[in-house]
């Protein structure tokens, strides 16, 4: 007979911050029942050996540590809103905190993601200075870092998006952001401005999004969110812990009727990962998405008709059943391993799957697509001489072919072929990047990138004056360079400054227009971008400041034929003057108290965009305010945390006036957003996590477009926005 003989182990936790004990924590026990901790931020628990444990609360940083048997231990968290010098951010593939990154760089966290209607990405983002994320009608996004939406009539463009490492843009360019849920994301970085000496084309920047990878325990949870104009979502959860390593699934659909007519949206996403820790040097990581999106387009309305009603839809939108159905699957497979005791090695796969239908007003097209590509990277941390260094070596190739076919639209069934092209995009690139550190305080990065892209455009039928015919575009290679400074003023702040090249070769959606024009003469947007900025804590506030002025020519922007079709073209050359602001701080912090947390935040971005070379049909349009983007945005955020768990979220957002065309002749008016939500959230026993919420946007009622459509033809202008709506909800976890 045997008996295993327990130690007794007290742990007391406190803030790291002020130093008050903290209760209420889940302390998480592998093989033994959960604790939580007192009203002393105490916890007594038996140990027979050194055990990891997993300490969780809803206002702190989860914090894992080692725990010996028979000891006291000091237990120190931090708040979940935290300095930016404990923010570590990867940025241009450097792991440093914020505080010390060269480059304009923002970071959403999973908890910003829920302080509103979860039916979206969208708020969250535009609570980032220089960051705008529009939506045309549901499911419709546009993304804009930095006025980068300019040739994006639709869909994401001029931006790079990765997901868990992985290009998640096409190819070709273009981006279905609308295919991922908020179940797929936990954390994101944004680069503002060009990126090109590590990511590639795209002048306007990159997204960087990251789903939960690391388990800590066995959890089952469930979800469901409702709202005015028919919403419904839901969603089910499971992560597994393994020997080494863990498996996770969830599944998401969205339902919604739409605030206008003709602007319904299923959405059906699941998704499975597997992580694995193959030794102490290796991991492997696959994950597998699948996404079925069904969504109505309402269209754009004028003056007169928004006036009139603003939620009916544009008229044939319905009797044409314009709308977009897409089924994507997305498998991943990410590798890592150390090489010795200085280099490790990234490298990532993935292969895409898409069938795509789109009827519209004016016809109706069908695409096929398949992908696949990767990227690798090496890493080297060494010291050369006195000077610690960093070496990144890598590349990125992306191969994608598209069947493409384009019919007459009658009645929202397919009609007569009009044209079907065969569509291949080539992309790759190989970068390099050198980080010294010339002393404790000056940090040096230099980095290039040689890029080379092609696309091919192989018209099989064409039902027009036109033969079939075999086209084909390449780009000669580009090289990207990039040079970046960082002062450490001390450890709370630094001054950061860069010159950084950018370049955008036009997508096949640009070249290979609706009608069935072909313009290979489009060229590749090019531009230099200048940046410089500071980034400090001081007592409780955490400041965040950069300026920039970004220089771009061969501007590509939009124009409508007589027919309504958008067409692109090469405007000249854009002078981009900014300013993007973020400040935050918590003036009440009080630990144990009925209310514990106060916290404010404030994002102003300043874009001062205008044409500095651009004519077109006898007008001269130099010195106009860039179309689309906002002069002035300002960002208000008050969020108030309780001991019981109830808090309260409170957001203003003011857009300054947009102008809609390129003469500056049609603005859409500044408005005020104001929305907020509460709720309460606890964990119930051990084993239990729940969560009830209720919110409203638009508080206001303001009349406004999310997205409106830029020189437009007929004067459709404007995508009606919601009124003032509500939503709530439910949540329910369980550890097993």
């Amino acid at each position: 007979m045997s008996t295993n003989l327990f130690a007794q182990t007290t742990i007391t936790i406190s803030d790291g911050n002020s130093g008050e004990s903290i209760p209420g924590v889940l302390v998480k026990i592998q093989g033994q029942e959960n604790k939580v901790s007192d009203n002393n931020g105490k916890v007594i628990i038996n140990l027979d050996k050194s055990s990891i444990l997993v300490f969780s609360h809803v206002a702190f940083e989860t914090l894992s540590m080692q725990v010996a048997p028979e000891s006291d231990v000091e237990v120190s968290m931090q708040p979940s809103t935290n300095a930016l010098s404990e923010v570590v951010v990867s940025g241009f593939e450097s792991e440093r905190p914020l505080v010390h990154q060269a480059g304009a760089i923002s970071k959403v966290l999973e908890n910003e993601l829920y302080r509103f209607n979860e039916n979206s990405i969208l708020s969250a983002f535009n609570t980032k200075p220089g960051i705008r994320i529009e939506q045309r009608a549901p499911a419709s996004y546009r993304v804009s870092i930095r006025g980068s939406s300019l040739r994006s009539p639709f869909g994401v463009r001029n931006v790079k998006v990765y997901w868990n490492d992985i290009p998640f843009t096409f190819p070709d360019g273009t981006t279905d952001l609308n295919i991922l849920d908020l179940a797929n994301i936990q954390n994101t970085e944004i680069i503002k401005g060009p990126a090109g000496s590590i990511f590639g084309a795209g002048n306007g920047g990159v997204f960087s999004f990251e789903s939960k990878k690391k388990i800590t325990e066995n959890y089952f949870s469930s979800d469901i969110g409702v709202g005015d104009f028919g919403l419904l979502r839901y969603r089910i959860g499971v992560d597994q812990k393994l020997e080494k390593g863990s498996v996770s699934a969830s599944y998401v659909r969205q339902t919604s009727e739409g605030f206008r007519e003709h602007s319904a949206v299923d959405r059906k996403v699941f998704q499975l990962a597997l992580n694995s820790d193959i030794s102490d040097k290796q991991s492997l990581s696959a994950q597998v998405l699948y996404s079925d999106l069904d969504y109505q387009i309402p269209g754009a309305l004028t003056t007169a008709q928004l006036e009139e009603d603003r939620r009916q839809a544009r008229p044939g939108s319905v009797e044409q059943n314009s709308s977009i159905a897409q089924k994507t699957v997305f498998g991943t497979l990410n590798h890592r391993i150390e090489l010795g005791t200085k280099w490790e090695n990234n490298t990532a796969l993935y292969l895409n799957s898409k069938e795509f239908e789109n009827p519209f007003i004016l016809d109706y097209k069908r695409e096929t697509a398949l992908s696949y590509g990767g990227r690798t990277k090496f890493v080297l941390e060494d010291t050369w001489g006195n000077f610690p260094v960093r070496l990144l070596l890598g590349g990125e190739y992306q191969y994608g072919n598209t069947t493409a076919q384009n019919f007459g639209n009658r009645n929202g069934q397919a009609d007569t072929v009009r044209f079907s092209d065969d569509l291949v995009t080539t992309q790759a690139f190989l970068f390099q990047q050198l980080e010294i550190e010339w002393t404790s305080k000056l940090l040096m990065t230099l980095g290039f990138s040689e890029n080379f892209s092609r696309y091919d455009i192989n018209r099989a039928i064409d039902a027009g004056p036109n033969e079939p015919s075999e086209n084909q575009r390449r780009f000669d290679p580009i090289l990207i360079p990039r040079i970046a400074l960082v002062y450490k003023v001390n450890e709370r702040s630094g001054i950061h400054g860069s010159i950084s090249s950018g370049f955008s070769p036009p997508t096949i959606a640009e070249v290979r227009t609706n009608e069935g024009s072909i313009n290979l003469d489009l060229e590749a947007e090019r531009g230099i971008n200048y940046e410089a900025g500071y980034r400090s804590q001081l007592g409780i506030f955490n400041l965040d400041f950069t300026a920039f002025y970004f220089k771009l020519d061969q501007t590509i922007t939009t124009f409508t034929n007589e027919q309504g079709v958008v067409l692109f073209r090469n405007a000249g050359a854009t002078d981009q003057k900014g300013l993007e602001v973020s400040i935050d701080y918590a003036p009440y912090r009080s630990q144990g108290s009925l209310i514990e947390e106060v916290k404010l935040s404030h994002a102003f971005t300043g874009h001062y965009f205008t044409f500095a070379d651009f004519e077109r049909a006898g007008n001269d349009f130099s010195g106009n305010q860039l179309t689309g983007v906002s002069p002035n945005t300002l960002v208000n955020l008050l969020d108030i945390r309780s001991k019981i768990g109830f808090y309260l979220n409170f957001t203003h957002q003011y857009v300054d006036e947009i102008p809609l065309n390129d003469a500056n002749t049609v603005f859409q008016e500044a408005y005020n957003l104001v929305g907020s939500r509460v709720g309460w959230r606890n964990t119930l026993g051990s084993r239990w996590d729940v969560e009830v919420y209720g919110g409203v946007d638009n508080l206001l009622d303001e009349t406004y477009s999310l997205g409106n459509d830029l020189n437009a033809f007929a004067n459709r202008f404007y995508q009606p926005a919601p009124g003032r709506n509500f939503y709530g909800g439910l949540k329910v976890g369980m550890r097993y």
